[in-house]
């Protein structure tokens, strides 16, 4: 099976190994350095997300990608998400199109409505606009990605007439569109024929199989060629079961309270975090460990990319490196031979 894999990260605000929290600006500079360790040891992608609130330091990823794309050589670069919905889809076109540009064709774009919404009343949007304004967003960007003469009159701004867009890209721009699992987001991308990424963050890989047949209907349907599907899914490595969950557990219960307090969820627990690492979609563990259960879930969805999400919460960045290196070394090697065993 040809699979690729990658690693996200949202730039979650960090300690360091006696507690103290970083300042933000050394948590981007920590990043960069992940992303060229990602580089060195053959990982395929890396993704950076997009926020707006204090437990996460990059608000513009496009920005930090343009610094990682200096700083690499072969690894792709995207965003994870881009939140296309507060965005103005002709300058997220220009800002990954300057970073193909930088990268010599490695920039791609992963376009989402986001898992948080501070950046609506930030920008200026309405949350009862929530749908219409990604909708008629994301009809913009699929024009102007093809890199032709834009014509669009929504009737809420000035029309573009065979407007040109610059700069054009070498090789056309990769993209995916990113869904939290809706019957209706994942038909969407099939009709705007983008690559589908999954965020898979809570319960077991498998329940998100009917997408999956939907996706692959939906492309059939609309005579569509195949079209990749990816997973995005958080978790940690380190030399031995017991460490990485050691390693991990306090800052995943932490982040997860912090969201959970959020939005009305009960506080978690040492055995929520013990469940999703054996039976949800925490992939945490030794080498052999993760290997083991990405090769399953790359098997049960027939995926071509999965994209493990390495920060979690204020975990350490000395914990995140060793975490990196084992997933270029150790863990996705295994899993190509897991694959290859069928």
């Amino acid at each position: 099976m040809d699979v690729q894999f990658g690693l996200d990260t949202f730039g979650d605000s960090t300690q360091d190994l006696e507690g103290k929290s970083l300042h933000q600006a050394q948590v981007i500079r920590n990043v960069v350095e992940q992303a060229k360790l990602a580089d060195r040891v053959g990982i395929d992608f890396f993704g950076v997300g997009e926020h707006h609130r204090p437990d996460y330091a990059v608000s513009a990823p496009d920005a930090v990608l343009a610094g990682i794309s200096t700083a690499t050589e072969r690894i792709h670069l995207g965003s994870a998400v881009t939140v296309l919905s507060s965005d103005d889809p002709i300058r997220v076109y220009q800002r990954f199109a300057t970073i193909d540009a930088m990268s010599k064709g490695r920039a791609e774009v992963v376009l989402g409505r986001g898992s948080f919404t501070e950046s609506f009343p930030l920008f200026g949007y309405r949350m009862e606009d929530y749908n219409q304004v990604f909708a008629e967003k994301l009809e913009l960007f699929s024009r102007v990605v093809t890199e032709q003469p834009v014509n669009w009159n929504p009737g809420n701004r000035t029309p573009l007439v065979n407007q040109e867009i610059y700069p054009k890209t070498e090789n056309g721009l990769a993209q995916w569109i990113a869904v939290g699992g809706s019957p209706e987001s994942v038909a969407r991308a099939a009709q705007y024929k983008m690559p589908l990424m999954l965020a898979i963050i809570g319960g077991p890989a498998e329940r998100f199989k009917p997408f999956v047949d939907l996706y692959h209907r939906a492309n059939a349907q609309l005579g569509n060629t195949d079209l990749p599907i990816a997973v995005h899914s958080p978790g940690h490595i380190a030399d031995t079961d017991e460490e990485a969950k050691a390693q991990l557990r306090q800052h995943w219960i932490t982040n997860r309270n912090k969201i959970g307090a959020e939005r009305g969820w009960g506080p978690a627990s040492a055995a929520e975090f013990d469940h999703e690492i054996t039976h949800g979609s925490l992939y945490v563990g030794s080498p052999e460990t993760v290997a083991q259960k990405i090769a399953a879930t790359v098997k049960a969805l027939g995926i071509q990319r999965f994209d493990l999400k390495y920060s979690n919460g204020p975990l350490p960045h000395e914990y995140s490196m060793r975490s990196i290196e084992l997933y270029g070394t150790q863990v996705i090697p295994r899993v190509r031979e897991l694959l290859a065993e069928g």
